[in-house]
């Protein structure tokens, strides 16, 4: 998870950005800072993914199979 200060700091940049433009070493600070806040969402949203069971109105496990083999390779390791 990304830091309070990070994340202020993502939308200072994008309230700076809109308002006056952005030089060149903040508009690489913006995109580093977002790629990292990328990162931590895929990871959350994966993580969440490897929890999930899915159960048809009849009782049956229909999970699909893909969200089983990342179970599977998360056991693993």
């Amino acid at each position: 998870m990304l830091s309070k200060g990070k994340i202020n700091r993502i939308n200072e940049l994008s309230k700076k950005s809109k308002q006056e433009g952005l030089d060149k070493e903040e508009k690489k600070e913006q995109q580093e800072l977002r790629q990292e806040y990328l990162k931590n969402v895929r990871k959350s949203f994966k993580n969440q993914l490897k929890g999930m069971k899915v159960i048809d109105p009849e009782g049956n496990d229909v999970t699909p199979e893909k969200v089983k083999q990342m179970q599977r390779n998360e056991k693993k390791h």
